[in-house]
């Protein structure tokens, strides 16, 4: 199976990083460049507002296949492998924003945690209103007037929190789906601030769940603690860079947050049962005899 492709921006590869917070663009000026269909990619630290005003198409979140119809409103949260196909008549707009600027809460945090195709009916009070702020929103980022930022971030989290309520209306229960969409949201949000050393009540506050909510999804999920869990993705990204990379263990260590590269050594041990070191050279040994077999 091909490897899904990372992106920083939609539809294309951007060789460093970003220097804004959010982009704007309507849907056709980039998937006509690509024949109308955007292959299946992700992006690592964004997350995604499309609306669809005209035309139709289909959104494909993973293995999951969603229609798209006017009037919908497509969310994608980072590191989601997701793709579309867009008819040629195909119009609105696709936001594109850093995650770690949304301040979301609660029943919003949940919504946004997980791909979603909201309809927007335009005689609902409600949707009426995502609809504009999303016309305000666009044409604030194309003015470059001043205040912009603050009015940007305001309009995005009317358009989510609204968002979030019509969706709740249609789904009050999630069912069993919910833990798995926690831990699908957990993984891009730890992706992100790994490097920061956050706590686990920050990734709760994040989900818009308890702390020991949290530690019971994880549980349930990998049998570790919250605690155990992030530690253990630091540990992850620590041996993918002992294996690709010739960077020094104490610089790697340096990179993910450890002060003390002598505490990472013994963290990596107690995680691995070998050094940073060991394991460097025992990993490196066995790929090359892969290679020459």
């Amino acid at each position: 199976m091909k490897p899904v492709p990372t992106y920083e921006l939609y539809g294309e590869r951007a060789g460093n990083a970003p220097d804004f917070w959010l982009h704007c663009e309507t849907i056709p000026s980039r998937s006509s460049l690509h024949r109308y269909e955007i292959g299946l990619h992700r992006h690592e630290s964004f997350f995604q507002i499309l609306y669809i005003s005209a035309g139709s198409g289909d959104a494909l979140f993973g293995a999951e296949r969603r229609m798209l119809v006017p009037g919908a409103l497509v969310t994608v949260p980072p590191a989601l492998g997701h793709g579309f196909r867009f008819s040629r008549d195909i119009d609105g707009y696709v936001f594109t924003m850093l995650a770690s600027h949304l301040r979301l809460s609660g029943t919003a945090a949940r919504f946004a945690a997980a791909p979603r195709v909201t309809p927007l009916d335009p005689r609902d009070p409600d949707g009426a209103f995502v609809l504009s702020t999303l016309t305000r929103l666009a044409a604030e980022w194309r003015g470059r007037q001043g205040g912009r930022t603050d009015l940007m971030e305001a309009y995005l989290t009317t358009v989510l929190a609204l968002a979030a309520r019509l969706w709740s209306r249609s789904e009050p229960d999630e069912g069993a789906d919910a833990a798995a969409r926690r831990m699908e949201h957990l993984n891009g949000l730890v992706q992100q601030h790994f490097r920061d050393q956050k706590p686990a009540n920050f990734y709760a506050q994040e989900l818009g769940v308890s702390p020991t909510h949290l530690n019971r999804i994880v549980k349930a999920a990998t049998g570790l603690t919250a605690h155990a869990y992030i530690a253990r993705k630091r540990i992850d990204e620590a041996r993918r860079d002992l294996v690709f990379t010739d960077i020094p263990a104490q610089e790697i260590a340096l990179r993910l947050g450890f002060a003390d590269p002598a505490y990472f050594s013994r963290a990596f041990l107690r995680e691995t049962g070998q050094t940073p070191r060991a394991f460097r050279l025992a990993e490196r040994g066995r790929l090359a005899a892969q290679s020459s077999e």
